[in-house]
């Protein structure tokens, strides 16, 4: 193998983060700003084989230990490429696809192990893939963040049609927690709406149709997307929810933090 100069320094000062994250590195969440879940399982690897930790984020770097196939309660240090939640949500689809395979510095429940491993073998504990086959107006037992994210939706469009009748506004700032994420919130406390966000648009007579995850991605790294159908004044458009855990409330409950309809989003 040719070993370039900057080779082995670059292994050594990985080896020693290594080395300090199972000595003295804090409990990590899922994503530096805290959103995405605590703990993270092994997916995708065979019975029988495991999953190679290596010493950097990539194939070029030696493998120093092993994860088993079925590892659970893993801890999430950080990955590269590095991003917060906040710029990922800004991104296009373009960026994003551009972007090169993801990898994490993992570590084991007991700290004995720890290395960096595709993200294409984790997911979240609790984020399995849900089965969007066959659609339901109740949560799947046991819960799972799609469905959870579809009953906000749903919940937030059956309040905004109850409004009419004297029912609690949804994006009165005092009630939007319900539906919306933190900053969502603060959000509507501190700028005046101009178009109502629900509908995406100033007035609203026509239909909605039920909240259904969307087909092609309906979870990607901890964004939930949720598709609506809104036909007003016989002029149809897709509104699409952006759901993810709320940390900056009790629970870190599924909320919205983005609403898009066409040539717009809120906020």
């Amino acid at each position: 193998m040719i070993m370039h100069a900057g080779y082995r320094p670059l292994l050594l000062s990985a080896a020693i983060a290594v080395c300090a994250v199972l000595a003295a590195a804090p409990p990590a969440r899922a994503e530096i700003d805290g959103h995405g879940p605590d703990a993270w399982r092994v997916t995708g690897v065979s019975r029988g084989d495991a999953l190679n930790a290596r010493m950097g984020p990539g194939t070029i770097y030696p493998v120093i230990g092993t994860f088993a196939h079925d590892e659970r309660d893993l801890q999430l240090i950080t990955c590269v490429p590095f991003y917060t939640m906040a710029h990922f949500s800004r991104m296009t689809e373009a960026e994003i696809d551009a972007l090169p395979p993801r990898w994490c510095l993992m570590r084991s429940a007991d700290m004995t192990k720890a290395g960096w491993v595709a993200q294409r073998y984790l997911i979240g504990e609790g984020y399995e893939p849900a089965d969007t086959s066959a659609s339901s107006s109740q949560p799947v037992a046991g819960g799972d963040p799609v469905s959870e994210a579809q009953d906000v939706v749903r919940a937030l469009y059956e309040a905004a049609d109850l409004v009419r009748v004297g029912g609690r506004n949804p994006l009165d700032p005092a009630n939007a927690g319900a539906y919306f994420s933190s900053e969502v919130v603060a959000t509507l406390r501190s700028q005046p709406l101009q178009v109502d966000p629900v509908y995406g648009a100033q007035d609203f007579q026509g239909s909605v149709s039920e909240p259904e995850p969307d087909p092609d991605q309906p979870m990607f790294r901890g964004m939930i997307t949720i598709n609506v159908e809104i036909v007003n004044f016989g002029r149809p458009h897709t509104a699409v929810f952006r759901l993810r855990a709320d940390p900056g409330q009790p629970g870190a409950p599924i909320r919205i933090f983005r609403i898009e309809h066409d040539g717009w989003s809120f906020p």
